[in-house]
């Protein structure tokens, strides 16, 4: 917004440019209305010393003493940047996918096209994945809610019933066109997750086995996806399109074409991410030359990290450890500024964030809030402390819980035990501070217990055994109308 000057009119004494001042005015985050601020202007007096040559002449009137300066005005906060139009969401996920990549200070180059396009992107830098398991974790993409929230059953690969809501299915009523491709048997044998897609693509070639993955399935993805993008329609169409990307997960395969990281499980680690880096490049590079994309808004996450030793564990699951549960969050948008946000941050805020992007209203159901505002810098990064995560109990997984408020981190196990952890001290969380700080310990477990209270947490279906010894004994939910 430019400050209004006020006109000065001609006299016979030198010119006094009066000094401009600026109304004060805010946009309003939401909506994208802009209210126009009033121009001001201020004018200021003072009298003139006279030329000798019209001393003779009647003495003219006296002017007005000079007035006082006037009070400096705050600056104008900055205009708005976030589109007046919905946008589009291309939500690309990784599994396994590490926090401690090359932006984040990571000295191997292992994922180039990522680190580029977080240049010009919100780099979230401490996020967190509210499990460490990617049948949880999905759930909670696609519902702002936590597992335990929603009706599933009670193994291992949970599949999720009809009863729950979906992102998705609000978006099939809005006319968005809802899109999704994968490379993993999970994403085909657990048909809940579907609720809502227009197209649900699985990469062909694939083979089941529950203990690992076996197939290199990058380049089948990248191709299946730029193949739905290249629809002519999406140009008119407001669209939404996820796609898990699977080879950073185990097995880790050191593919020929990229760097050599070495042979060790991180070293051919290291060469996956490298490997679908390069498959999101090819993704981006396409994109960027379609009509939608000045539109578009583009996400980048992962299901969970990846333990390699630490805590004497390898891959994931099972636990909450800040590597299985800390995870990259890079969010480029239309309009907005690059910027690093520290607040802490969770997967709960996906589902809510794509739906303000695509402008559709929050679901009922939703236990995060959207990153939006923030994005845009229409208002601060403000704490949204305590940080919660879980892991659900199935036949797999043991009961989890944890909670992160200022520094400190609490795990509750589910034989009752609780560890405690400094995390501006001990980041990799190998000190145990809960004999030492027992009341800190009670505080943290009440603060726990007291947010899980307030929860809809729903037993699992199926009749199975979950990992305590108990059964699935809960409900599939009611049907909807």
């Amino acid at each position: 917004m430019r400050p209004g000057v006020a006109a000065s009119s001609p006299t016979a004494c030198p010119r006094v440019e009066p000094p401009a001042t600026i109304c004060q005015g805010a946009p309003r985050a939401m909506k994208s209305k802009i209210l126009h601020c009033a121009l001001c202007s201020s004018l200021l007096l003072g009298a003139c010393k006279q030329d000798p040559a019209e001393r003779q002449q009647p003495a003219a009137p006296a002017s007005a003493a000079p007035s006082a300066a006037p009070a400096p005005t705050p600056p104008a906060p900055p205009a708005p940047t976030r589109p007046s139009a919905p946008q589009n969401v291309l939500f690309l996920t990784v599994d396994a996918l590490r926090s401690d990549m090359p932006w984040a200070g990571y000295d191997k180059p292992i994922a180039p096209n990522l680190t580029e396009l977080s240049k010009e992107s919100v780099v979230y830098e401490n996020h967190r994945s509210v499990s460490s398991y990617t049948a949880q974790t999905v759930a909670t993409w696609m519902s702002g809610q936590y597992a335990s929230t929603l009706y599933r059953t009670g193994m291992f690969f949970t599949n999720y019933f009809d009863s729950n809501d979906w992102i998705t299915e609000a978006m099939q009523q809005m006319g968005i066109a809802t899109m999704a491709v994968h490379a993993h048997l999970y994403f085909d044998r657990s048909p809940g997750l579907r609720q809502g897609f227009d197209v649900w693509k699985m990469v062909p070639g694939l083979t089941w086995n529950a203990q690992t993955d076996e197939s290199v399935t990058g380049e089948k993805s990248a191709a299946a996806i730029i193949e739905l993008l290249s629809d002519p329609a999406l140009a008119q169409k407001q669209f939404f399109l996820w796609s898990h990307l699977m080879d950073p997960h185990d097995q880790y395969v050191k593919h020929e074409e990229s760097p050599d990281f070495g042979k060790d499980n991180r070293g051919r680690y290291d060469s996956e991410v490298w490997f679908t880096d390069a498959q999101i490049g090819k993704i981006l590079d396409f994109a960027k030359k379609q009509p939608w994309w000045d539109k578009t808004v583009v996400i980048i996450s992962a299901d969970h990290g990846e333990a390699f030793g630490e805590h004497g564990m390898y891959k994931h699951a099972f636990e909450l450890w800040e590597v299985l549960t800390r995870v990259p969050l890079l969010v480029r948008a239309p309009g907005a500024k690059p910027a690093r946000i520290s607040a802490a941050r969770t997967h709960l805020d996906i589902a809510p964030t794509i739906a303000d992007f695509l402008r559709m209203p929050p679901l009922p159901g939703f236990q995060g809030k959207s990153l939006v505002p923030e994005i845009y810098g229409e208002k601060p990064a403000e704490s949204r402390e305590p940080i919660v995560l879980e892991l659900a109990e199935d036949s797999n997984n043991p009961a989890r819980r944890a909670i992160v408020s200022g520094t400190h981190k609490l795990i509750a196990l589910d034989s009752g035990k609780k560890v405690l952890f400094d995390l501006s001290r001990d980041p990799g969380e190998t000190t145990d501070l809960s004999e030492k700080e027992p009341d800190r310990v009670k505080t943290l477990a009440a603060e726990l217990d007291a947010y899980f209270a307030k929860l809809p947490v729903i037993a699992p279906f199926g009749g199975n055994k979950l990992r305590s010894g108990k059964i699935a004994t809960g409900p599939k939910g009611p049907p909807k109308p």
